[in-house]
This record gives structure tokens, sequence and C-alpha cells, in this order.
């Protein structure tokens, strides 16, 4: 029997499929990253409390999350041009419909579950594609891939924020759903791979035929791998913190006094650290200089510990300096996390543990945000003059440091024992790190 595989090129029409993947990871994560810059808006808008209006985003994340196993079994069955084209539909759909105002539970229909489908059929088949372009250059192609989250972030801020006030929210809305209607560009630039074909011996004289291959869907027998158990376990801990900082950072600033646009900028600084993150953490990674499981310990774990200083920051400057800290180590994280899991389950299964690892993301994704929202106490209202109850705000600045070192170090406990239980179990795995 003979049979030719598709090698990955390491390059060639590959820097055009990453271009492609930088430009959907900007359009969807990015947008993600932003919301919270639509927070008071819709807040005041309804007049509902913080953990109420939260759950917006909180239903995007989910659904990213949940989506990402369908995005995965979908690009297995189709490809990935045709899920990602999908998605850049949904995406477009959602904002323009929660353009409408119709109600709150409309927007957690719209920006909420449309939303949140259409990035997990953007986000998760470009970062499949990627892996599967590259080898050699995998941790750089991925973290530039990537890092289009922090670029389009750093546009995005100031952006946003002048669309709102020049068409409000929902002007805002419906402008950024045309934007993401490119996504549907970018989908069609993603060339899948040829397929892997096998063909049957025939006697000379004969035209080999192909035998037909099997397609397997999803692979959820790599839940039988202990390995990617715990791994999984650690992204529902670090899902829960990981889109609490963007989404509050813009109210706590400007409950702090601070401008709205200068609040906004901490957003864009925040994003430019994350990309020298990326792009450095991806640079070491690539030399192998030690596995990727290493890097990721050692920068959780400080980014953990720059997260509860954020949190009992008091003035502009100080927030800025350590949520550029906390960016860059965010950063380092996000280059590394995703290609870990082809060391634990193999490129041959690295959709279906991409899709595993997402789902069970869900979890701390879905919680994190009104997690935190109801552990703060929640923020006045604007009046209809546009006048803050300046007895409420100043009780509440008093305990809001005293409500976020709870529930940070309480991450802190979690990310660190948790990652010594991964490096533990991988020892006993023969996956050797020290």
């Amino acid at each position: 029997m003979l049979s030719s595989k598709a090698r990955p090129p390491d390059g060639g029409y590959g820097w055009v499929v990453v271009v492609s993947a930088f430009f959907v990871v900007g359009l969807t994560t990015a947008v993600l990253k932003n919301f919270g810059l639509f927070f008071l808006d819709i807040q005041d808008h309804f007049g509902v409390l913080t953990s109420t209006t939260s759950w917006v985003t909180s239903t995007t994340i989910a659904l990213f999350h949940l989506g990402a196993p369908v995005a995965s079994a979908l690009t297995v069955q189709f490809s990935q041009r045709t899920v990602i084209i999908v998605g850049g539909l949904l995406s477009c759909s959602g904002m323009v419909l929660a353009s409408l105002d119709l109600s709150l539970p409309w927007l957690y229909l719209s920006m909420g579950v449309l939303q949140g489908s259409g990035i997990a059929l953007s986000w998760t088949p470009a970062n499949s594609i990627v892996s599967h372009y590259f080898v050699r250059w995998r941790p750089i192609a991925c973290a530039v891939a990537s890092s289009g989250e922090c670029v389009f972030a750093v546009m995005f801020g100031p952006f946003f924020q002048w669309l709102i006030e020049m068409y409000t929210w929902q002007g805002a809305l419906l402008i950024i759903g045309g934007l993401q209607l490119n996504l549907c560009v970018c989908g069609a630039l993603m060339r899948p791979l040829e397929a892997t074909q096998e063909t049957k011996d025939c006697p000379d004289g004969e035209r080999p035929v192909p035998s037909p291959k099997r397609k397997t869907i999803f692979q959820c027998s790599l839940l039988r791998k202990p390995e990617l158990c715990v791994y999984i376990l650690f992204a529902i801990f670090a899902a829960a913190g990981f889109f609490i900082p963007p989404l509050f950072l813009v109210p706590f600033t400007n409950r702090l006094g601070i401008d709205m646009y200068w609040s906004a900028s901490v957003l864009s600084v925040l994003a430019m650290a994350d990309l020298a993150g990326r792009l450095i953490c991806g640079w070491i990674a690539n030399m192998r200089l030690m596995r990727n499981l290493q890097l990721l310990i050692i920068v959780t774990t400080l980014q953990a510990v720059v997260l509860l200083l954020v949190s009992i920051s008091n003035n502009y400057w100080t927030i800025v300096a350590l949520a550029s800290l906390y960016g860059f180590l965010f950063g380092c994280v996000v280059s590394v996390h995703i290609i870990t899991i082809v060391d634990i389950v193999t490129l041959e299964g690295f959709d279906s543990g991409l899709g595993l690892f997402m789902m069970f993301r869900t979890i701390g994704g879905f919680m994190g945000p009104p997690a935190a929202g109801e552990q703060r106490v929640d923020w006045p209202v604007k009046s209809t003059a546009g006048n803050r109850n300046a007895t409420s705000e100043s009780a509440n600045l008093r305990q809001a440091p005293n409500i976020a070192i709870k529930w940070t170090t309480e991450s802190i406990i979690i990310k660190i024992g948790n990652f010594f239980s991964i490096s533990q179990l991988m020892r006993d795995r023969d996956f050797y790190l020290f």
C-alpha cells in the first residue's frame, strides 16, 4: 500500500494563512476584550446592577468556549475556510441585532449567543490551521497570529470610545458588526492543506486506486489521557480570571475619578504590553530553551502575583504600570498555552484536543465575570442629570480594594496549586519538566 501525506510547508503560503489568522483573531477576541467600554453605558441605559450587566459578556465567553468542539468537528467534516466564513456571518449578525436595543435579554441573545458562536467558529479553525501549516516555526507563527488580538485591541480602545460618543453605544455596535463581516474575507484566504491519501497495491500496469479514508470527526477518547484532563483543569481556573481585568479595568479606573478617555487608554497600554509578551515569549519558545509547560508555569505564577497588585492600585499611573506588566505576562501565557496542547495530544489529535480544552474552559469563563461583579459592591448608576451619588461612590471605592484582594488572592492560590499538580502529573507520565 502506498501513501502520500501532505507535509506542513513551514512557510510559503503558510504566512498568508498567518496574516489571515492575525485578522481573524483581531476581529473576534479583540472586540470581546473591549466589551468593557460598553459596560457602563449598557448598565446606565437599563438601570441594572453590575452583576446583571456582566452576564452579557459572560454569555459571549461561554458560547465562545462551548462552540469550540462544534467548530473543531465542522472543521474536520468540511474545512477551516467554510467554518470561518459561517462564523463571520454569525458575528456580524449578532452585533447588528444587538444595535436594535430591544431589551437586556435581547443583548444576551445577540451579543451573547450569536456573537459568542461566531467567535468560536472563527477563532478555533484559524488557530487550528496555523498549527497544521507549521512545525519548526509553529511557536513564532502562533505568536504572530495571536498578536492580532493585541494590535486590534490597541486601536479598538480609543476607536470604540469615539464611536460610542459619536453614535451612541447602539450605533457603535452596528459599525462593529460591519467590521466583523470582514471575517468572511479572511476565511476565504484559508486554503486547506491536502488530506492524507492512501492507495491500494495494484498489479503492474494498473493505476493505483485510492482507498477510502474514514474521517474521525471528533476524538472524545482524548479525555482518557490524564495529562489532558489535568491541563483542562488549569484551563477552567485560568479562564475564570482571563477576561475579568479587561472587563473591569475601565469601570474601576473611571470610578476612581479618572476621565473616560484616560480610562480607555489603560486597555490600549495593556494590549501593547500583551503584544510584546506574545512575540517575545513565542521567540523564546521557538528557541527550545525549556519545555512549553515549564515556561507556562513561570509566567502564570508571576501573572497571578501582578494581578493582586493591580487590584489595590489607587491612581492612574500605578494602574498603567501594573496593567502593562500584567499584559506582558498575559501575552506570554497566551503565546504558549495553545501549542502546549500539541505537546500533550500530538498534532493528529490537536483539533479535538483544542475543542475539548476550549469547551471545558467555559466553566471558568462563564462564572468568572458575574462572580467578580457579585463580590464587588455594585457601582451607582448615573442619574438623569449625569451626576453620580458621591456618598455611595466613596463607600464603594473604600471597599473595592478589599473585595478585589479577596478574589485575586483566591485566584493566585488556585493557579499556583493547579500548576504544581500539572508539573507533578507530567513528571509521573514521563513529561520530564525539571
